[in-house]
């Protein structure tokens, strides 16, 4: 079994390497091309090395990820991608991915959010005053502009990566801009806390960014995607969602039960490709008389980019937010023509929140923002005091 790293006294052999690079580009909706492995080949290492020495300090700490923590990640996963636990597992397995990565790759998340609010509980303390100062805060700033931003975090631990992972931070860009999916490649590459929610901040006005990101923020229009931003410590890749004024009670606190279904096409697709696409699209348009049915023919005609789920109107695009105001329920749309594919989309149901934030939330945004801090800290420990041999 070749080597491709030893992370301590363990090895990451060369098919863990490629088992790995196979989900991730598959997750992330990336084509995967000898280019493209060789872009992303050294991050993903980085990751598993990570990973490594995360699962080492849980065993160290007797922490351990459970069958049913593990199952029940599984099963989010294919929920997420509208599918049972064992299509998942035929899925993967059609496109050469080894259950067990995903499984190691589930394991080492569980066990390390354990450690690090292990370790956040002895020195994290946020006190009611805290909570108070950020509440009133929100308040006194509740009716000016805010930015709903997604966010990819690329660290850079020494200056010798410096260009590496500047690199891979073009090519997720490109691959974006392409087609793939921001909130799936947030959830494989970005080391941000935020990456298990698909790189969503929320909802944050101008004064609450450092200044490098709220340039960038400030310059974006809702659906753009920025160049990669150098910060100390690393680069950020931002998305604007959406913009708003106001904070509640408006037509962007309703949410939509959606089922949507996307024939792909690739950037520079042709005239034949495309009419092929906008003929599927207008075939299930056609045979779905109801959300289950729409879904179900997604899965079996799409079913890379078809998906179902829940979404507040502010989390959707301007353009597309319109059309989905205006279906009724229960009713398909006409073909959309989206940056990746030409789509069909129906809603299921719709229900309005209030937007109004509440205690616990500012909470948990506190609680959020030293959790990072404390997990990026305690990563940068394990690694300087590894002994870690990349060998390719």
């Amino acid at each position: 079994m070749r080597i491709a790293a030893v992370v301590n006294d363990e090895v990451i052999s060369i098919f863990d390497l490629v088992s790995r690079m196979r989900l991730v580009m598959s997750a992330s909706n990336i084509p995967d091309s000898p280019e493209t492995r060789q872009r992303i080949g050294s991050q993903v290492l980085r990751s598993l090395i990570d990973e490594k020495l995360e699962l080492q300090e849980a065993k160290r700490k007797n922490v351990i990820a459970t069958d049913s923590e593990i199952n029940d990640g599984l099963a989010q996963i294919a929920k997420q991608n509208n599918m049972a636990a064992d299509q998942l597992t035929e899925v993967m397995k059609a496109h050469g991915i080894d259950r067990e990565t995903l499984v190691a790759q589930l394991k080492a998340g569980i066990v390390w959010a354990k450690l690090v609010r292990k370790q956040a509980a002895q020195t994290i303390d946020i006190s009611d005053d805290e909570i108070d100062e950020a509440f009133k805060r929100l308040k006194e700033h509740a009716g000016e502009p805010q930015s709903r931003v997604a966010e990819i975090f690329l660290a850079v631990d020494n200056p010798a990566q410096d260009d590496e992972v500047r690199a891979l931070a073009e090519r997720l860009t490109q691959q974006m801009r392409q087609g793939a999916r921001f909130s799936a490649v947030a959830r494989q590459f970005s080391q941000s806390a935020t990456a298990a929610v698909g790189g969503d901040i929320g909802w944050v006005r101008p004064d609450q960014l450092p200044q490098e990101l709220d340039k960038a923020v400030s310059q974006l229009k809702p659906g753009e995607l920025s160049a990669p931003i150098r910060v100390a410590g690393g680069y950020y890749l931002l998305l604007v969602v959406d913009r708003r004024t106001g904070t509640a009670g408006s037509e962007q606190d309703t949410i939509y039960d959606i089922v949507q279904v996307v024939f792909p096409l690739p950037a520079q697709a042709n005239d034949a490709s495309r009419r092929a696409a906008m003929s599927e699209a207008a075939s299930v348009r056609g045979a779905a008389k109801d959300c289950p049915s729409l879904l179900k023919i997604g899965k079996e005609k799409a079913p890379q980019l078809s998906s179902e789920g829940k979404l507040r109107a502010a989390a959707i695009s301007p353009a597309m937010r319109t059309v989905v105001s205006r279906l009724p329920i229960g009713q398909a749309s006409d073909p959309i023509i989206q940056k990746n594919g030409i789509g069909v989309i129906m809603v299921c149901a719709k229900s309005d929140e209030s937007g109004a934030v509440t205690r616990d939330e500012v909470f948990q945004s506190l609680l959020s923002q030293r959790l990072d801090t404390v997990a990026r800290s305690y990563l940068r420990d394990l690694r300087r005091d590894a002994y870690v041999d990349v060998r390719v």
